[in-house]
């Protein structure tokens, strides 16, 4: 199962009080295009979970919304934010730590 850092919950968080949506929103992964190797997901904030997703989180704190196939995709993956060297903040998905690493 996809897990979040507490980095990127924070960021969640953050994002879905700018958007000024109610307590239900989170941050959704949702399968864009699936070229060869290299599958490409939209990311975006939804004011709740679409039919068939899978959702992340708990009552009150952020939450992550997962396509089917996106959740299929992320089911080994960790969810972060990296920030880069002008201070923009961005989501990224990095392999989980296997275990003795």
């Amino acid at each position: 199962m996809l897990t979040v850092t507490e980095a990127a919950a924070e960021a969640i968080t953050a994002l879905t009080g700018q958007e000024g949506i109610d307590d239900g929103s989170g941050l959704r992964f949702a399968m864009h295009s699936q070229r060869g190797d290299s599958p490409q997901l939209a990311v975006s904030v939804a004011p709740q979970p679409e039919s068939g997703d899978k959702v992340l989180g708990a009552d009150g704190g952020p939450k992550v919304f997962l396509e089917p196939e996106a959740a299929e995709l992320l089911d080994d993956k960790v969810l972060d934010v990296q920030q880069d060297e002008t201070g923009e903040v961005a989501f990224a998905v990095l392999p989980q730590p296997q275990p003795g690493s």
